[in-house]
């Protein structure tokens, strides 16, 4: 099935990766594809036919960070819908999970086009780095999910 003009949505996940320094920071893509080419937003992608939710929210964090993460719990179930011509051009349904580095080198891959750690206190809907408010939402939810859990 085509990502693009879907006959049906298409499952999805997104990994919240987490880390606590001096405070919480978040793993943020700047994607590198259609849908939301060149913004940055947490990593994530499809899940594939036979995958786990947790096996695909692994899979993709290393696709598009380098890094192996341990996936924790869901943290918000949503749709992604864009509209082109009054026709559906993507359709999402996605579940974030919050996360957390286990391995790997940070690198990004071929869906990102770059990666880097944020302060979660520094982000926001302009500025620099600009998110889009629901991807901000998610991410200050992971950290209340991730500080309940300590």
């Amino acid at each position: 099935m085509s990502r693009e003009y879907p006959s049906q949505p298409i499952v999805g996940v997104g990994a919240v990766v987490l880390r606590l320094t001096d405070a919480w920071e978040v793993l943020l893509v700047r994607r590198a594809n259609p849908p939301s080419q060149h913004e940055w937003s947490i990593p994530g992608g499809g899940v594939e036919l036979g995958e786990r939710l947790e096996d695909a929210v692994a899979r993709e964090a290393l696709e598009e960070t380098g890094l192996e993460v341990e996936v924790g719990g869901v943290v918000e179930v949503l749709d992604f819908i864009t509209r082109e011509d009054g026709r559906v051009r993507f359709h999402y349904v996605l579940v974030d999970y919050v996360c957390r580095v286990k391995g790997g080198t940070l690198a990004h891959g071929s869906d990102a086009s770059a990666v880097s750690w944020q302060p979660v206190t520094g982000l926001s809907v302009s500025g620099d780095m600009p998110l889009r408010a629901r991807t901000l939402t998610v991410i200050q939810k992971a950290v209340g999910v991730a500080s309940g859990a300590k």
